[in-house]
């Protein structure tokens, strides 16, 4: 098994196809096995692309602690400088957005572009009072959801995290029985994630001078405070584009990736 050894945990990861290096940024409840759709709709055509599971997700070492976000920036420059080589192609989803920004406000010499896809960063939206009323039920949720996995319940933490927080009503029994597996195993991860002070914030100003072009995608039919976020997040950018996702919801690289992978190579090839 393909392992990148690093100062801390070890993180394991897959490569496929050829072309420009592509990394691929899971978010919270997933490992790198959610981007196969992407994959599948043939993204390897065009790209070398790197998927790798986050620390303590998957197949990946935990780390000593419940770890934060710094560390998994730091993981992923890791891993594009020792496999890129950078500067390199990266797409994060959701905590993996969020991610791969922070990483681009401190280290923007390692991408030469990003693409992100609805970052939960709730921290640079906290005084827009349209975000506050949108996301007080989404907040809720989210301690109705640590209670659960709390007291070992993953799977109904899971769904209610899916169906009330990220996707909508429903949708927890459309995903694929490979994803839905996926959440639940790595449901003990969110309550690290959620541990992390820093977790849902990013340096805004460390972003207005990150040249480097930058997608932000979101779906029609995700939460709209998400979309408040990427409004942010689009005046902080100087090189931002928008992208919105018909039919779309949270994670479209599982559920629309053929409309993901076309939206993501358009605007790597327009670049």
């Amino acid at each position: 098994m393909p392992f990148l050894r690093t100062d801390g945990p070890n993180l394991y990861y897959e490569v496929v196809g050829e072309g420009e290096p592509l990394v691929l940024v899971h978010g919270s409840w997933n490992d790198h096995t959610s981007w196969q759709p992407a994959i599948e709709a043939d993204i390897r055509a065009s790209f070398r692309v790197l998927s790798y599971d986050r620390r303590g997700h998957g197949q990946s070492e935990p780390g000593p602690g419940p770890g934060t976000r710094r560390q998994d920036e730091d993981d992923l420059a890791a891993l594009i400088e020792q496999l890129g080589p950078a500067p390199a192609h990266v797409a994060g989803n959701s905590f993996g957005a969020a991610t791969a920004l922070g990483l681009a406000s401190r280290r923007p010499e390692f991408f030469r572009t990003l693409t992100v896809h609805e970052p939960p960063l709730v921290a640079i939206v906290a005084d827009d009072p349209a975000a506050r009323q949108g996301m007080g039920a989404a907040s809720a949720s989210i301690e109705s959801v640590l209670d659960l996995v709390r007291k070992g319940e993953h799977e109904q933490g899971a769904r209610l995290f899916v169906e009330e927080v990220a996707m909508g009503p429903g949708t927890w029994d459309r995903l694929p029985p490979q994803v839905r597996d996926t959440f639940v195993h790595n449901a003990p991860t969110f309550l690290d994630e959620q541990s992390d002070p820093d977790w849902a914030t990013v340096d805004l100003e460390g972003l207005s001078r990150c040249d480097v072009p930058v997608l932000l995608s979101g779906g029609t039919e995700s939460p709209a405070w998400l979309a408040i976020i990427l409004d942010h997040l689009a005046e902080a950018l100087p090189r931002a584009r928008r992208q919105t996702l018909e039919g779309a919801g949270h994670i479209p690289h599982v559920t629309h990736p053929r409309q993901y992978v076309e939206a993501l190579t358009r605007f790597i090839r327009q670049d």
